[in-house]
């Protein structure tokens, strides 16, 4: 018996069977904790991209619209909500839970440094800066509680990104202004944002315009900074044209109108040679870019610059600038012609540059002083044409689309501005496949893209007959600012840059 209980306890003792039965329970704790960690770690470092991709997306948004001339603090808010990851939003991720943002705007020396100004928006700010935080649930690591062990839930993200308001130099631009001096020009504009000649109000746009450009690179360099050719240069013609030789009298002090011969007819696309002499012009100035007094967007206006003293930038009283002596009607096809034609000229000057046409007209040609003594382009001829001849004092508001989508065929995006535009006239257009239109909508079909058409909703001649859908409720000034805004980028910055 005693031997019995004696081999039963040395077999217990020496029994191997079962003990690795613990190094399994704790191996698979091991286990499942590795896989937990690398899974969870894997899956928040996804949601983590995510959330960062969404966050820059609203970071960008907020910029774009913070360069807007219309931005206030809540367009600004919105437009970062609708991009970002929270409910409802564009960029909005189940795998998120309970997404919180926060939204600040401010006025950045480290990004005024960079070219782009506070007073350049309406908010007076220029940078934005977005971060979302979310809870993202782990799904294998929560398995170590089987063994009594406390894993997280879920893990907390967060994520930062700071983007600069448009304003950003992204190519040297060549820019034309085609701006309406016929005696239409003459009437008083009386909304609220101007009260005077809408030739005044129209010069207030430019100046706007010139304010919001760059001469100079960031960096400095350009043609009236530390050497180079110029950034931003800008040239001014109008229509009716003018004589050459006369032209300086639109760009010094005192300023008065100078002899407005018949509209003569470029030939379109030719080499470019300015006009002189006694033969007429469209050009008032050339391509100048010591337009600013510093040298930097939103600076003040050189009041010795040809350019600027055109553009009404004088305070004196002898120096009111370009004008509207009127006396020829309206005819523009050829002073489009003229300025795209400078434009590829100044482009092969200046390899990599951009071009941009201006156009502000209250759209309704109907001149009867063209000169004919120029080539015909015959219909059909040149791409794109819409079927009319030109020069001819027919069809002229088509004559004026035709020109303008030329411009775009050669790589110019042209801008229209429509300024007491009607839904009725051009009274010359009554042949050719757009026969009836109106000067409303020849000014859109002149723009390269829908949204390059603007209209001036608030002055006194506009009564609702022409709008903009794509900028509806912007004054003359806005507009400017708006295309001048058009040239330029909003983009990433360093958080740090955001104080």
């Amino acid at each position: 018996m005693k031997t019995t209980r004696k081999s039963l306890c040395l077999r217990l003792i020496n029994e191997q069977n079962g003990q690795v039965l613990p190094w399994m329970v704790f191996l698979m704790v091991l286990f499942l904790g590795a896989a937990g960690i690398t899974v969870d770690a894997g899956h928040a470092y996804v949601c983590y991209r995510e959330l960062q991709t969404s966050t820059d997306a609203a970071a960008m948004a907020a910029a774009y619209e913070l360069s807007q001339p219309t931005a206030t603090v809540a367009s600004v808010t919105a437009a970062a909500s609708n991009y970002s990851s929270v409910s409802g939003a564009v960029n909005a991720n189940s795998n998120f839970s309970n997404p919180t943002i926060s939204i600040k705007l401010n006025c950045s020396t480290a990004v005024a440094n960079l070219g782009i100004s506070c007073s350049g928006s309406s908010t007076g700010d220029n940078v934005v800066q977005v971060q979302q935080s979310v809870a993202v649930p782990t799904y294998f690591i929560r398995a170590l509680d089987v063994f009594g062990i406390h894993a997280a839930k879920s893990v907390a993200l967060s994520a930062v990104s700071t983007a600069a308001a448009r304003g950003a130099t992204n190519s040297q631009y060549n820019v034309a202004i085609v701006l309406d001096t016929t005696a239409s020009m003459k009437t008083n504009d009386n909304d609220a944002s101007c009260g005077n000649t809408r030739i005044y109000c129209a010069l207030q746009g430019v100046q706007t315009l010139l304010t919001s450009l760059s001469p100079c690179t960031a960096s400095g360099s350009g043609s009236n900074c530390a050497g180079g050719s110029a950034f931003d240069q800008v040239s001014l013609f109008t229509f009716p044209n003018i004589q050459a030789n006369e032209a300086s009298d639109d760009t010094s002090c005192p300023t008065s109108n100078p002899a407005i011969p018949n509209y003569y007819t470029p030939v379109r696309g030719a080499n470019w040679t300015a006009p002189t002499g006694t033969n007429a012009t469209y050009q008032v100035t050339s391509y100048l870019s010591d337009y600013s007094s510093n040298g930097k967007s939103d600076g003040t206006l050189n009041t010795s610059s040809a350019l600027g003293i055109a553009a009404g930038a004088s305070t004196s009283k002898s120096c009111t600038g370009l004008q509207a002596p009127g006396g020829d009607g309206t005819y523009y096809a050829g002073a489009i012609y003229a300025a795209q034609s400078s434009l590829m000229a100044a482009q092969i000057a200046n390899p990599g540059s951009q071009n941009a046409l201006i156009i502000l007209s209250d759209g309704d040609a109907q001149s009867t002083k063209i000169s004919v003594s120029g080539t015909v382009l015959k219909a059909g001829t040149g791409t794109p044409q819409l079927s009319v001849d030109y020069p001819s004092s027919s069809n002229q508001c088509q004559q004026a689309i035709d020109a303008a989508n030329f411009a775009s065929s050669q790589g110019t995006t042209v801008y229209t501005i429509a300024y007491g535009a009607s839904n009725g006239g051009c009274s010359t257009d009554k042949a050719g496949p757009l026969a009836g239109l109106s000067p409303c909508s020849a000014l859109q079909s002149m723009a390269s893209a829908p949204g390059n058409f603007y209209s001036d909703a608030t002055a006194s001649q506009n009564k609702g007959d022409c709008l903009s859908s794509s900028n509806p409720n912007l004054n003359l000034k806005q507009i400017f600012k708006s295309v001048a805004t058009s040239f330029t980028v909003s983009r990433m910055v360093p958080n740090s840059f955001f104080n």
